[in-house]
């Protein structure tokens, strides 16, 4: 890819694919992907409540016990504030794990990117970042899930929002490579 700095990222528009840390973003809002207790976990999860301090985990609780008291739908996303972290807000999403849903991981995976950006819009937030979502410990095949994620960002912000910019944060250069490989973009 003539012009494609592999350590600095690629923009596409008011998507911008990079290399980076997903806590360190100074954007509206990151993206968490989310076990459904919202409680924290490992991988992005867990870094994002550990960095982030007590006031996201105690908005969780918060949100469990008012509105989710089973735990966040595969899909869904709800808000809240980013504590310590640069960003403003906390965007907290449970994608599917691969091979779980009956057939229906696409759609969930989907939503996943569709409902935090509509999350974001409501809120009229200008900046989103997301990780890549599912593809970690819920096994989501690489290029499967960047062709999802690309087309439905693609579709939302073709759509008109307030989002102004979507970064998609990749946290190891291999994975980025497969995202931009995949012909997602």
């Amino acid at each position: 890819m003539s012009g494609f700095d592999e350590e600095m990222g690629k923009s596409i528009g008011r998507v911008v694919v990079t290399l980076g840390d997903i806590t360190e973003q100074d954007v509206d809002a990151i993206v968490n992907a989310a076990n459904k207790s919202l409680m924290g976990g490992s991988g992005v999860d867990g870094a994002i409540h550990s960095k982030g301090g007590e006031t996201i985990l105690e908005e969780c609780k918060r949100i469990r016990k008012e509105n989710y008291p089973d735990g966040l739908p595969t899909g869904e996303a709800v808000i809240t504030t980013a504590g310590e972290l640069p960003a403003k807000f906390v965007i907290h999403t449970v994608g599917p794990i691969f091979g779980q849903h009956n057939g229906e991981e696409e759609r969930l995976l989907a939503a996943c990117y569709r409902n935090s950006l509509l999350l974001a819009a409501k809120h009229e937030l200008k900046s989103v970042a997301f990780p890549a979502i599912s593809t970690g410990v819920y096994g989501y095949p690489k290029a499967e899930a960047a062709k999802i994620a690309s087309t439905t960002v693609r579709e939302f912000i073709h759509g008109g929002t307030s989002v102004e910019e979507v970064r998609l944060v990749f946290f190891g250069q291999e994975d980025m490579l497969a995202f931009l490989n995949s012909h997602a973009l």
